[in-house]
């Protein structure tokens, strides 16, 4: 199943502070030679892959995003001999032993088929290639998703989301370690984290919540309808989450995967 949400890059690239910091702590836990050939699945705005670049001065790296306001940030803002960034569906990749690392930041809950993807992603791995995924876990942004499911079932707009099929993928810990071990991987680790965290304000929230989170929501309201079914998610969730002190809390629960292919 393809995402086929487009995503404005630009906007992005600011309201995902928390997204860059876990990508962050990713690059600080690999080792790299310098010559690594590195793919990044979902490369969003492209700041992580520009990092992951800098790691490999003697290697590359290709960040791949199915979003073109995606893509256009990434191509306009970072720019390297080593770095390349791809148009490209996750869901549609095939590439055959070309990578020493795989790696993927706050994205796969995007991928709702991960056999498919785990499969694509062994493929793509050359021998003794690592494999590094984050990504939202099963009791990811609770506040969020109460928030849209009550607005969504409201009168002004439940006529929108009759056939809407939830776009994310945020499995229990047991079941991903399931499903990663039906794949040849080597020395499998799976666990969870919790990343829960306090937005400094309502306003970084509300970046949050545009870009990306209510983007898949807003596709399925007609124009008209549109800034208001904004503005009431905007408005409820900042009721749910926002503290005496004035910052908004969200939950954050992380699925990790760190797997090497066999020789």
């Amino acid at each position: 199943m393809s995402t086929n949400f487009e995503f404005d890059g630009d906007k992005y690239k600011k309201a995902s502070t928390h997204q860059k910091e876990w990508g962050a702590k990713l690059i600080s836990e690999l080792k790299f030679n310098g010559a690594e050939h590195i793919l990044d699945l979902g490369c969003g705005d492209g700041s992580i892959t520009a990092d992951l670049a800098k790691c490999v001065p003697d290697g590359s790296v290709l960040g791949i995003d199915a979003s073109k306001g995606m893509i256009e940030t990434a191509l306009k803002s970072h720019q390297s001999s080593n770095l390349q960034f791809q148009l490209l569906d996750i869901n549609s990749m095939d590439f055959q032993t070309k990578f020493d690392i795989i790696i993927s930041n706050a994205t796969l809950h995007w991928v709702k088929d991960h056999s498919k993807l785990l499969q694509n992603v062994y493929n793509a791995l050359k021998p003794n290639g690592i494999v590094r995924f984050n990504f939202a876990a099963g009791g990811n942004c609770s506040n969020f998703f109460k928030v849209i499911k009550e607005v969504m079932q409201t009168s002004n707009f439940s006529d929108y989301f009759k056939t809407f099929l939830w776009p994310w993928y945020m499995p229990e810990l047991e079941d991903y370690k399931g499903l990663v071990n039906q794949l040849p991987f080597n020395n499998i680790r799976v666990w969870g984290e919790n990343a829960d965290r306090n937005f400094p304000d309502a306003e970084a929230m509300i970046k949050w919540i545009d870009q990306p989170s209510i983007v898949p929501l807003l596709k399925c309201v007609e124009e008209e309808d549109k800034q208001k079914f904004r503005d009431t998610v905007v408005s409820r969730m900042i009721q749910e989450t926002k503290q005496a002190d004035g910052t908004c809390f969200e939950t954050f629960r992380r699925v990790n995967l760190l797997a090497e292919k066999g020789i």
